[in-house]
C-alpha cells in the first residue's frame, strides 16, 4: 500500500493518505482501455449525420431520353448517383455509436488507469480547496503551488460548492465529482488531483462495492 502526501493551501505537508493496492495498484491491461476509451468517445459522437439516397431525393422517376439511338449512355432516371442532384451512394446516415462495454470492464479500466497515474507519482490530494468564499484566484494560486501547470483532473465532491465554483472557470482544469471518475478523462490528464474528501468517498465507495461483489 502506498502512502502520499496530502498537501495544504501553502504545498506544505498537512498529512498522510494510503493509496489502497485493490485501487491504485492494478495491472494496468492497455489492450482494455483502449477498449473502453473507444467505446466513450463512441458514445460521445451525435450521429445525427445524414444523405439522401436516389429513392429520397426531388426528381421525376420519367425515363430521361429514350433508350437507343441518341449515342448517350442509357439512363433510367435523373435521381441517379452519377447525375447531378441525384441520390448519394453508402452515404452517412443517422445512427447510434454507442458500444455495449460490461461495468466490469469499464470499472477494471478506471483502476487501470489510476494505478497507471499512481505509479508515475502523478496522483495529489489536498485540502487546499476548503474555501470561505469562491475565488478563482485563490483557487489559481493553490495549483501554481502544487506545481500542476499543465491539463489538470481535479476530483472534488458534489457538496463543495466552493470548490466547483473556484475551479470551473481554469482553462487547464477539467473538473469531476468523484462518481463522475472515467479512464479516459485520467488518461488525458497530466495531473491527477483529489480533494481529501472526493478521496475518502472515493475509496469508500470502491471498498462497499468490492464487499457487495465478494
Amino acid at each position: 500500500m502506498t502512502t502520499v502526501d496530502i498537501i495544504d493551501a501553502k504545498g506544505k505537508k498537512s498529512g498522510s493518505a494510503e493509496l489502497p493496492a485493490d485501487i491504485f495498484d492494478v495491472e494496468t491491461n492497455v489492450p482494455l482501455l483502449h477498449q473502453v476509451v473507444t467505446a466513450q468517445l463512441a458514445a460521445a459522437r451525435q450521429g445525427t449525420h445524414n444523405t439522401k439516397g436516389r429513392g429520397e431525393v426531388s426528381g421525376s422517376g420519367r425515363k430521361p431520353f429514350k433508350q437507343k439511338g441518341t449515342g448517350r449512355a442509357r439512363q433510367g432516371s435523373i435521381r441517379a448517383p452519377e447525375h447531378r442532384g441525384g441520390g448519394i451512394v453508402h452515404g452517412p446516415t443517422t445512427r447510434s455509436y454507442d458500444q455495449r462495454t460490461p461495468k466490469k470492464m469499464v470499472a477494471k479500466a478506471l483502476l487501470g488507469a489510476l494505478s497507471d497515474r499512481a505509479r508515475g507519482e502523478r496522483i495529489t490530494i489536498t485540502t487546499a480547496f476548503d474555501l470561505d468564499a469562491p475565488s478563482t484566484k485563490a483557487a489559481q494560486d493553490v495549483l501554481t503551488s502544487l506545481n500542476a501547470t499543465k491539463r489538470v483532473l481535479i476530483v472534488v465532491d458534489r457538496d463543495e460548492d466552493n470548490a466547483i465554483l473556484s475551479l470551473r472557470n481554469i482553462w487547464n482544469v477539467q473538473l469531476l465529482a468523484w462518481d463522475q471518475l472515467n479512464a479516459y478523462d485520467v488518461l488525458v490528464s497530466d495531473d491527477l488531483i483529489f480533494t481529501k474528501t472526493a478521496f475518502d468517498a472515493f475509496v469508500a465507495n470502491k471498498n462497499k462495492n468490492a464487499e457487495v461483489n465478494a
